[in-house]
Parts: structure tokens; C-alpha cells; sequence
């Protein structure tokens, strides 16, 4: 019906059956879709009783994510939803509506009508996030009214003319830069708004004045006359990390880049494999092509791999295998591996683990019908990765580091955030890259900030947005690090002395090699050995290791999916001398055998160095997870791991200044032109609000040119959310994807104090090649030719500090906060600065005298997190003008972003026929008149 009135309504299917659990050949249920006839829906998709009293609604979530299920209904006490982990398969017992899930940022918009020329619009938290009803003292649900865009205010006077109800309640969803109507209340009106009953009186007399009194009702004043007092004024008070700031500067936009949490380490198995039915695994899943590779992720793809591994490995270790070649006998080690990999967690979840098959010899054989001949794959290399997951102490990392953000780098004294947030005054978006323990760190960290309840999933998938080509990869400069690492090794090996580059002595920072410990060539065979010695124990271990009793024991079924809310240790597997988390011993011991094989080729006689990081993150991992094994040997070698690492990891990133900034203006080139946008869109937003001429009826939807809302369009119409009639878009609606959608609160009736103060926070979860590199391009811009005579963004001594600082370690974050100054005259480049400060994250040694609190910590398996640091002089003022200046060469300019970015940088930058359109939809509000712009308008527009 919506549909029929042009109503922008969420793609849809509707599976009817006449009676429960009938079988219906056009609906398909697969792992992590459904399909109603020939209409795919990926998951996370939500499922709608067709019955209007049936108000049980469900959302599936994808493997990818955790899985699992959330239940929304009628709010009970003060839930609303319900997250049901286990639960993936659809309901068959009646008639549903399949919809794609909408993204909406955590909030929904509850609009009412009376009669087609009014709306009024108050959002509240969206039940899809953690189902917890926010309620006030008097007991009533928390919500605020918001502002309507124009194309809202149309789709209201649509949806009261299309079911002919005057008064007339919807839900209105924003995703994607646009607006959809996903239900239609009825008879419905707002139960507690002093605005609403205002309205409406206002319509309902001058409905009377024209029915009886026409004369009348062009004189009486549209407004009520005791409603028009002026909003309160701006109140300033400033808290943060820096310190107290200005009476006259409001907080204006934080950006923060963030290092995912503690992880298991990184592993990944290597081997070429000839057993057919792992070859006919492979042509299964790559379309029959016998040079083509193949990737198995989906659950169905690595149980059908894990089914032909149990078939090739040798249920036990027998004593016949000690006459098999060495070359078998490594195989067969490695085909168990992979088996105990696969049978990890007692379901599979794409997001810890993937394999690729490559075809690397092929035979000719006779095709099927007879004629001629075809290519037949006779080996490949299998490739299976693994590890690199979240732990409890990680996500128990980022909560608490989201909780400290919430209480100390807004205003307000611990409850600016929430206050902000909840009353629609903070633009809050999140985005990740596309690792599993990057998304979980960002849904973990957004529970904290957010101050939010329950498991993960239902927070990631609502409030975070992956952006890969943004925040992963390292191709770009991949020839340059290679050309870093064999000069490192160079270095290191050959015991060359540190080669100064600038011809002084008083920047340590400046010489080739910079960090590497004098001794380095040294250290290297002292690790080797303790590696062995490691190794050994653990293999010790492995063996003793009952594989029957690990099939069976509770301990073996850890189940990582379960485990994303988690923040404490398995004490059982701890209690049972266990390794922790979902590692056994049998993997436990295939990590060290790798570590030990890659670090020290006995053979060639030669050290890798680029093994140095993987045997540090491998003792650290277990001297703070897995200290109850008594691992001797393990503390030393933690100490020459520790030596060598802080050397080598920096150096990696270019091993002078110059190439580190090379090096890192390519990998973060993408992410500081989106840094840079974000802080150019606040500033024009804040010029805008601050002019004089400028109210904030006027500023009901203020198009920016933000990319971030296209990107996700682009990565949805990717994933095939959408159907094909949606890439046919009208004028309008091209022009729509030019805007970011804001929640607006409406200042004259949402009771807060400070109704201008506007907040955009933009949070971009990384790995430690971005946090270096962006590190990298800040301290060290001003050595680009370009910018010859200028002094560094990064004061002296905290050059000298971050020279010292041993690494940037999990959670560690870079942190701009841009500050208006109301008193600065909008031209003075004064008006806006920048603070720019770092923390090095989970930065401390498991071997460091304890503190009560650090003792307290490591039981927990988990290390605190170092507070923040400045990266200026106290006092100093950065301008947003010099920033940009130092780092607009280093950034992907604006046009450069996909699919399109608007040329101009202004707010209200968009042409005559767009704001002519617009004003055809200009009566509905009051600032306006006879649908022409207003002259206020049409001064805020130049």
C-alpha cells in the first residue's frame, strides 16, 4: 500500500503459508541467507509476522558476525528485545515478511500526523542495539523531538493521504543517507509533549477559524502567545585530558584512530596437499575450473574440508609412523593440525578462520563427452589462517578504554556523553576494518561508550560499518617495507653502526635503524635457542594431551561465538591445566614448532628476522594467558624478544624518518583525507550555526559532503542487500546521496540547556600498521620538501618520548579534539584548534613490579591501558588551518573518494534546482512562505 504512494519502504518478501511448517519450493534457507522467489536476503535480515497482533519480531544475524538471533517485542519493564545466540535458523510455523536489515545508527523515529500538512518526530534508542528501555523519573520512555528533513515531512503528508487517517502514527528508519517507513500505527498520538498538544491546538482552531470565522483566521498568530520565550543560552564546561578548557571554547568534534584489543597470536599452516579429495574439494567450490583457486569460509565449505581431513589423519600417533619418511610424517602432522583447527568451537564462524586452495600442477585427461582433453589439478597449496582472535582480556580492553572516553574527553563531567547522545546533539559513526577482532574491538569499545548492555553482535551490526579499503591492506606500500626490512637485517646481521642521516647527534631518531639494541646479532641466536627449549616443553605437553578425552571434555568445546560478550577468564580450563581460551596443546605446540622453523633456518644457517615480532606477541600471549603452564625459559625469552622487537617493528614502518613517512602516507593516505573531511564538515557546520543570519529552522537538514554514507551504500549494494531496481535512481534521489542524515533536536521544545552544542565524533578501528603510519606522517611532515622551514605538529619532547616508547600495543589510540572559540571572530584562523594527544595502549610488561592493581589485572589475564599523552606543547594552540596544511599532502583528496564525492566542501553547496525542489516542500514549515525560500535562507545558502 505504502508502495502504491511512492513511500520509500525496505526491501521485502512475504512467505505465506496456509498452514504450519508447510514445505514452499520457493523458499530456500541457507547457512546465512534466505530466498523467496528468486529474492535473496543476506543476513542480518528481519522476519515480520504477517499477522499485525503478532508483535514478535526477529533479527538473524550473520556468521560473520557471531550469529545468533534478537527478539524483539512489547517493551516488558524496561526491556524491549531479547539476543538469542544460539537461534539461526528462521521460524516455519506461519506466514512472514523478510526484510533487509537497516542500519540505523541505534536509533528510530516515531513520527504522528495531524492531517497531512503536520508531523511531529521524536527518536528514541532503537531495541535493535541492546533492548534496554531508557526511562525517565517519571517512568516514561526516554525520547526527544527531532527535526524532519523536507522529504520526511512529504513522506508524512503520503503516508496520512494514503491510508486516509488524519491522525495517523509511523515508524520512520534513516540508513544510507535516506528515509524508510517500516510500519504504520494507525490511530496513534504523542502521549507526553507539551510541542505536540501545542501543534495540534494550533491546527484545530484554525480549522474552526476557517470553517466559521475566515476573517479571523488570517490575523491570529500561528503560534500560541506564551510559547515564544527565547531558548536558554549556551552553557560551557569544559573537562578533558588536557585539562580544563576555555569558558568561551566549545568542544566541536573528536577523531579517533584505535588499535583493535588483546588477541590470540596470528598462525597460519602452509602445505601441499595431493589427496584427491581435497583436490575434488577445491574443483567442488571454484566451478569446475582447474586453474582457478578457492577460498572456504562458509560453514558448509570448512565442514565439508574438515569432513575429508578426518577421513585422511590417522585416528592416533602410532609407533609404524617413526618408519615413514620425515617429509610424511610432516605432512600428516600438518593434515592433524588443520583438523584440529576445524574442530575448534563446535561450530564454524568465517570470521576466525579461511582457507585457500591453490592449483599448482595439472595433468591432461580425457574430457566427459569424449572430445579431446582438459587440465586435471594433481597438487595444491593449502593455506589454512587462523588465530588472530579477540580474547576475553581484549574485549574487557575495550570497554573499559570506550568507558574512559565516555568520562573524560567530552564535557560535562562524566555525563556529557550519554547527555549528548541521548538528546541527538552527538553524530556518533563507527567504522572498522574488515579483521574480526578490529569489528569486535569496535562493537566492545561503542558497549563502554555508549554505556549499553548484552552481547556484541546486535551492537556491531547496528552501530558499526566496515571500510576495508580504508583501514586495511598494506599493498600500497608493500615495496617499500620490503626495501625497510632488508636493510634491517642488514643492519642487524652485519652489526653495522647506526648510519646518521641529517649529520647530528642530537636527534637519536634520525639515524638509520633507530631503537635497535647494539647487540642485536647477539640476541638473535640467544632467542633461537630459548625458542627450542619452549618448543620442546610444549610438544611434552602435546603429547601427554588425550586426544579421545578432548573430543569429549567440556573444556575441548569452547565456543568463540559464545564468547564475544565475555570479559572474564575460563577459570575451569584454567582449574584443569588447560591452555586458555579455545587452544589446545596440540596447537599450542604447532605455534612454537612454526616460530621455531621460521626464526632459524639450521640448514641455510640463516636468522628471518620478520619472525621477531610473531616470537614476541607468542610470549607475551602466554606469560599473560598461559602463565600457569610454568613454561621455564619462557621470561628470558620474553626479555631478548622484548630488546629486539622494540627495534625491529618501528623499523619496519621505514628505517629513517623520511622513508617512515613515506611508508606511512601510503598506507593512511585514505584514512587522513577522511580525517580531514570530518574536521572540515564540523568547521562549515559551525560557521554555519554561528551566523547570525542562520536559525535553526533553517538548519532542518544541512547537506554535507561527507563520503562515509556512500561508501556504505557501496558495500551494501556489494553484498547484494539491495535489488536491482534500487541502482535506478531518480534525480532526487542522487541528490539525496549527496547528504549525510542528521538527527536535529528541535531546540524550542527538547527541555535541555544547551540546544546548539553539536558533537561529531568519528571512530576508526585499525590495526598497528595504520596507528604507525598515521603516527609516522604526524611526527615527521615537516621533512617533506613541500613544507621546508615548518616546525613538526609533534612538540620536542614528545618526539624524544615516542623515540623511547617501546611500541604501540593494543587498544593504543590517536586522539584530535577540535575546539571552537565562540570569542575568536568567525575569519580569525584562531576560531578553531586542534589538541592532538596518543596513548601507547596495553603497553606494560607481564614481567614489571606489580602494583596491587596490576596484580589484580594479570589475574585476569589482562593489562591495563596507559592513559593519554600530549603530542603538544602545554599552552600551545594548533590551528585547524595549520593542520591542515602539514597534512593535506600526505591525504587522499576529497574528489579521489569512490563511488562520488560533491566537488564543493560548503554545507550548502548543492545548486539552484535542488533548493528549488526543496522549496516545493518548504509550506510545511514555517519559515517559509508561499513555496519560496526565505531570505534568511537564501543568505545561509550563499
Amino acid at each position: 500500500h505504502l508502495e502504491k504512494y511512492g513511500i520509500p519502504v525496505p526491501n521485502y518478501a512475504l512467505v505465506n503459508r496456509e498452514y504450519p511448517y508447510q514445505e514452499l519450493d520457493h523458499f530456500i534457507e541457507q547457512e546465512d541467507f534466505v530466498e523467496i522467489h528468486g529474492k535473496r536476503f543476506l543476513k542480518p535480515f528481519v522476519e515480520k509476522p504477517a499477522n499485525g497482533d503478532d508483535h514478535r519480531i526477529m533479527i538473524y544475524y550473520p556468521n560473520s558476525a557471531g550469529g545468533g538471533m534478537k527478539e524483539l517485542f512489547r517493551k516488558v519493564g524496561n526491556r524491549s528485545s531479547e539476543f538469542h545466540p544460539d537461534v539461526r535458523r528462521v521460524r516455519r510455523e506461519g506466514s512472514y515478511i523478510y526484510e533487509e536489515f537497516m542500519p540505523t545508527g541505534g536509533t528510530d523515529v516515531k513520527v504522528y500526523t495531524v492531517g497531512p500538512g503536520y508531523a511531529h518526530a521524536e527518536a528514541r534508542k532503537s531495541p535493535v542495539v541492546d533492548g534496554v528501555v531508557m526511562r525517565n523519573p517519571d517512568g516514561k520512555e526516554v525520547r526527544y523531538p527531532v527535526l524532519l528533513t523536507p522529504m520526511e515531512k512529504q513522506m508524512a503528508r503520503d503516508v496520512c493521504n494514503a491510508f486516509r487517517q488524519m491522525v495517523c502514527g509511523f515508524d520512520l528508519l534513516r540508513c544510507d543517507g535516506r528515509s524508510y517507513v517500516c510500519d504504520v500505527n494507525g490511530w496513534s498520538f504523542v502521549k507526553n509533549s507539551y510541542k505536540y498538544y501545542d501543534d495540534a491546538a494550533c491546527i484545530m482552531r484554525k480549522i474552526f477559524l476557517d470553517a466559521k470565522a475566515p476573517h479571523l483566521s488570517s490575523t491570529i498568530p500561528p503560534t500560541l502567545p506564551w510559547k515564544s520565550k527565547a531558548p536558554e543560552g549556551l552553557t560551557r564546561q569544559g573537562s578533558g585530558i588536557i585539562g580544563t578548557f576555555g569558558q568561551s571554547e566549545e568542544l566541536r568534534c573528536v577523531v579517533v584512530v584505535i588499535r583493535h584489543g588483546d588477541r590470540t597470536p596470528k598462525q597460519k599452516v602452509k602445505l601441499k596437499v595431493t589427496e584427491e579429495k581435497l583436490l575434488n574439494l577445491m574443483l567442488k567450490y571454484n566451478g569446475g575450473k582447474p586453474r582457478a583457486e578457492t577460498k572456504l569460509k562458509s560453514a558448509v565449505q570448512l565442514q565439508d574440508l574438515l569432513d575429508a581431513t578426518r577421513q585422511l589423519v590417522p585416528p592416533t600417533r602410532s609407533g609404524q609412523e617413526s618408519d615413514s619418511d620425515a617429509e610424511d610424517l610432516e605432512h600428516i602432522e600438518k593434515l592433524r593440525q588443520v583438523k584440529a583447527v576445524l574442530e575448534e568451537g563446535g561450530h564454524f564462524s568465517g570470521i576466525y578462520r579461511k582457507v585457500q586452495l591453490k592449483p599448482l600442477k595439472w595433468i591432461k585427461v580425457p574430457e566427459h563427452n569424449g572430445d579431446g582433453e582438459e587440465d586435471r589439478p594433481i597438487e595444491a597449496l593449502m593455506i589454512l589462517k587462523y588465530g588472530g582472535v579477540l580474547t576475553h582480556a581484549g574485549r574487557k580492553q575495550a570497554e573499559e578504554l570506550g568507558r574512559f572516553f565516555r568520562n573524560n574527553i567530552y564535557p560535562g563531567e562524566g555525563t556529557g556523553l550519554l547527555r549528548l547522545h541521548s538528546t541527538y546533539r552527538h553524530d556518533l559513526k563507527i567504522y572498522s576494518s574488515d579483521e574480526g577482532r578490529v569489528q569486535m574491538s569496535a562493537a566492545a569499545f561503542a558497549k563502554g561508550l555508549l554505556d549499553l548492555e548484552g552481547q556484541l553482535t546486535p551492537i556491531l551490526v547496528s552501530l558499526v560499518s566496515k571500510d576495508s579499503s580504508m583501514l586495511d591492506g598494506l599493498e600500497d606500500a608493500s615495496i617499500e617495507m620490503d626495501e625497510a626490512k632488508a636493510r634491517l637485517h642488514e643492519i642487524i646481521i652485519s652489526n653495522a653502526k647506526a648510519k646518521n642521516t641529517n649529520g647530528s647527534v642530537e636527534f637519536p631518531w634520525m639515524v638509520d635503524g633507530a631503537g635497535l639494541p647494539p647487540n642485536a646479532s647477539e640476541l638473535l641466536p640467544k632467542m633461537a635457542t630459548l625458542t627450542k627449549q619452549v618448543t620442546a616443553q610444549v610438544k611434552l605437553l602435546a603429547e601427554g594431551e588425550d586426544e579421545k578425552l578432548a573430543l569429549t571434555s567440556s573444556f575441548s568445546r569452547y565456543d568463540q561465538a559464545k564468547a564475544l560478550g565475555k570479559t572474564t577468564i575460563d577459570a575451569a580450563r584454567i582449574a584443569a591445566g588447560l591452555p586458555c581460551g579455545s587452544e589446545s596443546f596440540l596447537l599450542m605446540f604447532a605455534r612454537w614448532k612454526k616460530l621455531e622453523r621460521d626464526l632459524y633456518n639450521e640448514r641455510k644457517d640463516r636468522f628471518d628476522i620478520t619472525q621477531i615480532p610473531d616470537v614476541y606477541d607468542s610470549c607475551k600471549y602466554d606469560l599473560v594467558h598461559n602463565a600457569h603452564l610454568n613454561l621455564k625459559g619462557l621470561e628470558e625469552l620474553y626479555k631478548v624478544a622484548q630488546l629486539l622487537a622494540d627495534g625491529v617493528i618501528p623499523n619496519e614502518y621505514g628505517i629513517n624518518p623520511k622513508q617512515k613517512l613515506k611508508i606511512g602516507s601510503k598506507i593512511a593516505r585514505r584514512l587522513m583525507g577522511k580525517v580531514l573531511i570530518d574536521l572540515r564538515n564540523t568547521r562549515e557546520e559551525a560557521i554555519c550555526v554561528a551566523d547570525p543570519k542562520f536559525t535553526e529552522d533553517e538548519a532542518l537538514f544541512l547537506p554535507t559532503k561527507e563520503v562515509e554514507h556512500q561508501q556504505k551504500i557501496q558495500v551494501r549494494n556489494e553484498d547484494g542487500r539491495r535489488s536491482s531496481t534500487t541502482s535506478e535512481k531518480s534525480m532526487d534521489q542522487e541528490d539525496e546521496d549527496d547528504r549525510e542524515t542528521k538527527y536535529r533536536l528541535d531546540p524550542k521544545y527538547a527541555n535541555v540547556k544547551t540546544p546548539d552544542r553539536h558533537v561529531r565524533t568519528r571512530l576508526y578501528f585499525t590495526s598497528e600498521s595504520h596507528i604507525h603510519s598515521l603516527m609516522n606522517v604526524l611526527r615527521y611532515c615537516n621533512l617533506d620538501e613541500s613544507l621546508h622551514g615548518e616546525d613538526s605538529l609533534v612538540c620536542q619532547s614528545t618526539l624524544d618520548r615516542l623515540h623511547r616508547t617501546r611500541e604501540l600495543d593494543y587498544m593504543s589510540n590517536i586522539v584530535l579534539r577540535m575546539f571552537e572559540n565562540t570569542e575568536v571572530p568567525l575569519e580569525d584562523e584562531k576560531r578553531f584548534r586542534i589538541e592532538m594527544t596518543f596513548s601507547r595502549g596495553a603497553d606494560l610488561s607481564p614481567l614489571e613490579d606489580k602494583t596491587s592493581e596490576t596484580s589484580s589485572l594479570l589475574q585476569e589475564h589482562t593489562l591495563p591501558i596507559m592513559g593519554p599523552e600530549r603530542l603538544q606543547e602545554v599552552g600551545s594552540c594548533l590551528t585547524l588551518d595549520k593542520f591542515e596544511k602539514m597534512v593535506r599532502p600526505f591525504a587522499m583528496p576529497p574528489e579521489d573518494f569512490p563511488p562520488a564525492t560533491p566537488q564543493a566542501l560548503g554545507y550548502f553547496s548543492k545548486g539552484a534546482g535542488v533548493l528549488e525542489r526543496l522549496a516545493s516542500f518548504w509550506p510545511f514549515h514555517k519559515g517559509a512562505a508561499n513555496g519560496k525560500i526565505t531570505e534568511k535562507a537564501a543568505n545561509c545558502q550563499k
